[in-house]
């Protein structure tokens, strides 16, 4: 697949999932935000707090996941205590890092609190 398809299937997916989460009744604060570290896909907000979405797609929700390393994990943790540090948070607000799966059928997979389990 060339870099301009990847880049049109990920912007489709990341649609998707914005959509789903926007019809559950979360508010999308920011898309594809840039940190010094890395760019979090979707960030998400409700009374409670920030949901933080990365968004794979791959053929399989299995490849999709596969996808995700521990490098990259560890960026978008720091790029989210970045926007916690430039945001007006307070100690009380919650912050929740969710990874998207999309397969190639377009159905979606959401592992909430996903970096809890790494």
């Amino acid at each position: 697949m060339s870099g301009a398809q990847s880049y049109f299937r990920g912007h489709a997916a990341e649609h998707s999932v914005a959509r789903s989460y926007i019809d559950s009744g979360l508010e999308l604060y920011k898309s594809r935000w840039r940190s010094s570290r890395c760019e979090i896909d979707l960030i998400f907000k409700d009374e409670n707090g920030y949901v933080f979405v990365e968004v794979k797609s791959s053929k399989s929700h299995r490849s999709a996941v596969s996808l995700l390393t521990s490098a990259q994990i560890k960026r978008q943790m720091r790029a989210g205590e970045e926007f916690a540090a430039n945001h007006p948070c307070d100690l009380n607000t919650n912050f929740r890092f969710d990874v998207a799966l999309v397969d190639q059928s377009g159905r979606i997979e959401i592992l909430e609190n996903a970096y809890s389990h790494f």
